[in-house]
């Protein structure tokens, strides 16, 4: 039994975190912090995680043996950097350690509190990198987003199936938006509302190219043109992915097409327990509460452009999920270790 210690457990990602691991067969969360919470005990804070009765401190204890942080970006950095100096096992949900370029990082987020750091981060897809993570010391989870589009594409482009300017249209519940209090998050704000943001450039976009083109065959970064949208429900997310196949890459004819697409998707994602290839389009609703992702890659009827769609939670295998998966390679349990729970339904 291996003790962990949750930093930011008062957030919505915190939370979740708290709630997966109370559930491990392998873990005891030992350990929380919140930085305006610091003295109250946790189910005060979160009723609903009444059996995980510890004290909400400033700082984690000494004795665990894994750190899990869902504090902002620079804040995490900030606050892991002894920690991943020290050797701890660290798993961040911030953007801090997801970058591989410091200069692509201060462009969208500022300067970095620890850039020679960076080089010992693994990114956090055990899709794409699970050998990596289970050798890794310092894993950064992916954004929810970037999740649910890298998904969504990948088959594509290490395939080499499609030309490289990609479109992603994708939507999130407002649980994405953080616990703190906005008036963008309101409920007479955004009930009844849907509308887009980031429209000059998100700071998820090079994220996923970054993890798009190390997927090319000639490992160029395509072209993502990346839009998200605010969709008034408390979590999930929906991802529909627009590319242009390649001159002779896939079949003809449609039918035949969209039968190779799910093949190579299905091969793809071949022994990987949370990646599903679905029979029609998937809904948010059916990955709630879970660690799961659908994907359903289409070819449209008049254009002939290839549309992969995912579906995710975003607290699931958008963030707390994630970083438990990520946990599970990291100390050399089960991968579906304390995730194995199906999605809430209806």
């Amino acid at each position: 039994m291996i003790r962990a210690g949750i930093i930011n457990v008062t957030g919505y990602v915190g939370g979740e975190l708290a709630r997966l691991l109370l559930g491990h067969p392998e873990v005891r969360v030992t350990s929380v912090t919140g930085r305006s919470e610091a003295g109250r005990r946790l189910p005060d804070v979160f009723p609903h995680l009444w059996s995980l009765d510890l004290a909400i401190t400033e700082q984690l204890r000494d004795d665990v043996d894994v750190v899990l942080s869902a504090l902002p970006h620079a804040a995490a950095a900030q606050a892991l950097e002894p920690y991943i100096r020290a050797g701890t096992p660290v798993i961040d949900c911030s953007a801090d350690f997801r970058l591989h370029d410091p200069d692509t990082y201060q462009h969208w987020y500022g300067e970095h509190p620890a850039r020679d750091l960076l080089a010992q981060a693994t990114y956090g897809l055990p899709e794409l990198h699970r050998d990596a993570i289970r050798e890794s010391r310092l894993v950064a989870v992916p954004g929810c987003y970037p999740t649910a589009a890298i998904l969504a594409l990948a088959p594509l482009l290490a395939g080499a199936l499609v030309e490289d300017a990609l479109v992603v249209d994708a939507k999130s519940g407002l649980s994405g938006a953080g616990r703190a209090l906005k008036l963008g998050s309101h409920f007479a704000e955004v009930d009844g509302a849907l509308s887009a943001y980031g429209l000059d450039g998100h700071r998820h976009q090079p994220e996923i190219a970054q993890e798009l083109g190390a997927l090319q065959p000639n490992g160029r970064t395509p072209q993502v043109t990346f839009v998200p949208h605010l969709i008034p429900m408390t979590r999930g997310i929906l991802a529909t992915a627009y590319a242009t196949a390649r001159a002779g890459a896939l079949p003809a004819e449609r039918q035949l097409a969209r039968a190779e697409l799910a093949q190579r998707y299905q091969a793809f994602y071949e022994g990987h327990p949370f990646v599903h290839v679905t029979a029609s389009g998937p809904s948010t609703k059916h990955t709630l509460g879970s660690n799961a992702c659908l994907l359903y890659p289409n070819v449209d009827a008049v254009t002939g452009q290839v549309v992969a769609i995912a579906a995710l939670d975003n607290l699931g295998k958008g963030a707390a999920g994630a970083a438990v998966q990520c946990l599970n390679l990291m100390c050399g349990f089960d991968e579906s270790a304390g995730l194995s729970v199906a999605a809430i339904y209806p």
